[in-house]
């Protein structure tokens, strides 16, 4: 399964392009569909296009508990980051019936749709959707770089726009949901060697987006005096600055990891600078301060910050946090993470959520360079299996 997925996608960089509703994406989707036709499980489409694979009958038996991930990327991302959680659930069906175990309750493997967030910009767009959390309306007016609403791509990609929403009928099939994902930091690689290479996910850091609009004037590089220039560019350079000494003063992370410059000419002094901010922290009140403190900064010159999206600390199930440790052993390691996932979303829908990390022994993700030793891959999905075979026994 590792070998198929690898070439999808795949950019000079050595990295990945899987943005949602791109012929990548189809791809990835045909892909999920056959390795499902192949096990034999029921596979249905919610609202959103969150693709559904059943063993079992969850509106006659359910609900049940589903396992997965995600199999799109960030720009440039990963081999891990969604796919590692995706093929390791597959992989502990497959080890569950060859054991010949028969769940008492239903199991599904879940392949969310669009969560990175890389072309439209909103983060697991396909699980906020059907939980409500975002509605149809601001999911079809979102836009991706060239100005490509998530409505037309829907169109494009032979999907009706009007289908999606909140999609009760599929929450309520869900029982509870656990998530395996390779870890995006270094806690793991960082512990005693004989420590598990698994742990056990307990909370997501408050985590949010903003969109800082710099005004400037356009003019010419060569012909306008220094003391004669509005320059956007410098303003947006003063407000990066800025989130990094804010997030150094609250113990958070900032990001300015995007920007859009009009008109965008190498001899034309910038009109217009937009920066994206991305913030984070274990402390909900530290990162609105940092936040606060860059929006000051934007104001003195001249800018402003608008939310695009805020999601506050979300905790897993403790319940069945405490049962995925208690299956795994006494020593299995608890963590929280500053990245989101469609667990999070997922735990604030009120469905019992919780997650399992997989040793990432380098802490790189969203790039390139995200690794997970093989070794600790399979360690992985004998832990899932481990713990569906007793969740649904």
């Amino acid at each position: 399964m590792w070998d198929a997925l690898d070439p999808v996608g795949r950019v000079a960089s050595g990295g990945y392009r899987r943005f949602a509703w791109t012929a990548e994406d189809h791809t990835l989707r045909e892909w999920f569909a056959g390795e499902c036709a192949a096990r034999g499980l029921d596979l249905v489409e919610d609202r959103m296009g969150n693709q559904w694979a059943w063993w079992g009958d969850p509106d006659a038996d359910g609900p049940g508990l589903a396992i997965g991930s995600h199999l799109d990327s960030v720009p440039d991302g990963g081999a891990y980051d969604g796919p590692l959680g995706v093929v390791s659930s597959l992989a502990a069906v497959d080890a569950l019936r060859d054991s010949g175990f028969r769940p008492a309750r239903p199991i599904a493997v879940v392949n969310f749709g669009d969560e990175e967030g890389a072309r439209f910009g909103v983060a697991c767009a396909g699980s906020r959707v059907i939980t409500g959390a975002m509605t149809a309306d601001r999911a079809l007016s979102l836009t991706d770089a060239d100005g490509v609403s998530m409505a037309e791509a829907l169109r494009a990609a032979g999907r009706d726009p009007s289908r999606i929403g909140r999609d009760d009928e599929t929450l309520r099939r869900v029982g509870s949901f656990v998530e395996l994902h390779v870890e995006q930091g270094r806690v793991l690689a960082d512990l005693e060697p004989a420590t598990s290479a698994v742990a056990v996910g307990t909370d997501i850091w408050p985590h949010g987006r903003w969109r800082i609009d710099l005004p400037g004037v356009a003019n010419h590089a060569g012909t306008t005096a220094l003391a004669d220039r509005s320059d956007a560019m410098l303003s947006a350079a003063h407000v990066v600055l800025s989130a990094r000494a804010a997030a150094t003063a609250n113990g958070c992370v900032a990001t300015t990891g995007k920007l859009e410059v009009e008109p965008g000419g190498v001899n034309a002094i910038p009109s217009h600078v937009r920066v994206w901010l991305d913030a984070r922290g274990a402390d909900e009140s530290a990162v609105r301060a940092t936040v606060d403190a860059v929006r000051r900064e934007a104001e003195r010159v001249g800018g402003t910050l608008t939310e695009e999206s805020w999601t506050g600390t979300t905790r897993f199930d403790g319940d069945l946090a405490l049962r995925l440790r208690d299956i795994l052993g006494p020593r299995t390691p608890m963590l929280g993470t500053g990245a989101g996932h469609d667990a999070g979303v997922l735990a604030t829908a009120g469905i019992p959520s919780a997650m399992l990390f997989v040793r990432n022994p380098t802490g790189v993700s969203h790039s390139p360079e995200e690794f997970a030793e093989r070794d600790d891959c399979l360690r992985g999905v004998g832990a899932l299996t481990t713990v569906v075979r007793e969740l649904t026994s």
